[in-house]
């Protein structure tokens, strides 16, 4: 599709674009998703066995969230500069290299190498993120939020089919002749190169190009609808929300299992909790866009601030119950994925696509430190609050965006105003 004054994009040809790339996103989501579901896992195992201490088990979910917020800024210039095709596939293949890495180490028992090789994979949860935000690039205002969340959706595939592949990864890997826990490396390396390949070839046209394409023809009445208005309030409203909802879900959820293991549950009580919160987080994510698309995105932003302040309100005056805390599991991840569909649409149709990847690369970077940060601090509240304590104080966070919602209604800009 070229832009040209004769040859004009029918909205026909653009809605046809817009659901091959979104069917290419999901296929990538999937993938990736398959790949990573067991990776953390098994690094985590891994990082006790080859150090030969248990306090390193940990560093495999922190290395992994480094990767991704040190590779969010990148992927997102790079995006900006060669395409969101090349950005995506790029992401997938340093994640592969990482799963390289990582069976490297397992060969030859070096620490080291693990530590390296987490960190590349954790690029591949940047290219998860992005591809949510690619998913908008041609959709209009009426789709937009459904757009992002059937991408958010597809994760729920490798999610919950990821950890399964454990066994079978490592029995593979034992086939290939490598050590135990190598296997589901092997696996992830498959199937990021597999993910890169797609995104490389299949991605077309180029969603950012064709978005410059649409907002280049568009009538002069309807340019700010196809670039992007330029919404600085709207834009850290979204900000604040996608960070502060993430940081809440993480530092309730890191340390569930840690509190059902102590209050006396079977491992098989937690695994399903986990389960129902990742089920929670994703599969329900269209709903919420769906309901961001027509009922608004702070409205669903604040019905996921809701959700999150019964969750942790469950979570802290039921924490000796094992129902009331799966109850608050699941809370905590509709919440989360109400929030954040909601919130990445806001921001996006409140930046202009000229600086619309740099914004949406912040996001994710502010998106995992928020995360980092939550789950390195909820270890210490824990320890001097408990869970219930933890819980508690984590609803200042849900404070935080429901106020910031709140008064964007009651003190609009003067744009807005106008």
């Amino acid at each position: 599709m070229t832009a040209t004054t004769t040859n004009r994009l029918a909205p026909l040809d653009v809605d046809r674009a817009r659901k091959r790339i979104r069917t290419v996103l999901m296929t990538g989501q999937v993938l990736a998703g398959l790949g990573m579901g067991s990776t953390l896992s098994v690094g985590a195992i891994l990082a006790t066995d080859l150090s030969g201490s248990a306090g390193w088990s940990g560093m495999a979910a922190t290395l992994a969230t480094l990767g991704a917020a040190l590779g969010a800024l990148p992927l997102a210039n790079l995006a900006q500069r060669a395409g969101r095709s090349w950005s995506l596939a790029t992401g997938a293949w340093v994640a592969a290299i990482g799963a390289g890495l990582a069976v490297l180490s397992t060969v030859n028992r070096l620490f080291p190498v693990l530590l390296v090789a987490l960190v590349l994979i954790g690029v591949g949860t940047a290219v998860n993120l992005q591809a949510r935000f690619a998913a908008t690039d041609v959709s209009t205002d009426a789709h937009r939020a459904t757009d992002l969340s059937l991408v958010v959706w597809a994760t729920t595939v490798g999610a919950v089919s990821g950890p399964n592949l454990i066994g079978p990864g490592d029995a593979f890997g034992r086939w290939l002749g490598l050590p135990e826990l190598a296997g589901p490396f092997v696996l992830t390396l498959l199937a990021q190169l597999a993910a890169g390949v797609l995104y490389r070839t299949a991605l077309r046209p180029e969603p950012l190009e064709l978005a410059r394409q649409i907002a280049q023809q568009a009538p002069d009445d309807e340019r700010i609808a196809a670039v992007g208005d330029d919404r600085p309030a709207d834009r850290v409203t979204a900000l604040v929300s996608i960070a502060l909802s993430h940081a809440t879900m993480v530092a309730v959820m890191a340390m569930t299992p840690v509190h059902l293991v102590d209050h006396g549950a079977s491992l098989v009580i937690v695994g399903f909790t986990i389960s129902l919160h990742i089920a929670g987080m994703y599969a329900l994510s269209p709903v919420f866009g769906i309901l961001a698309d027509r009922i608004g995105r702070k409205v669903t932003i604040l019905f996921g601030q809701l959700m999150l302040a019964v969750s942790l309100l469950a979570t802290g005056f039921g924490a000796e119950s094992e129902g009331w805390v799966i109850a608050g599991l699941i809370l905590l991840g509709t919440g989360w994925s109400a929030a954040t569909v909601a919130g990445s649409a806001l921001l996006t149709e409140s930046t202009p696509v000229g600086r619309r990847t740099r914004v949406q690369g912040l996001s994710d970077v502010l998106m995992s430190a928020a995360g980092a940060t939550g789950g390195a601090l909820s270890g210490v509240v824990l320890l001097l609050l408990g869970y219930s304590g933890l819980s508690l104080v984590s609803l200042v966070l849900v404070a935080i965006v429901t106020l910031r919602v709140i008064t964007r209604w009651i003190s609009p800009t003067k744009e807005e105003a106008a």
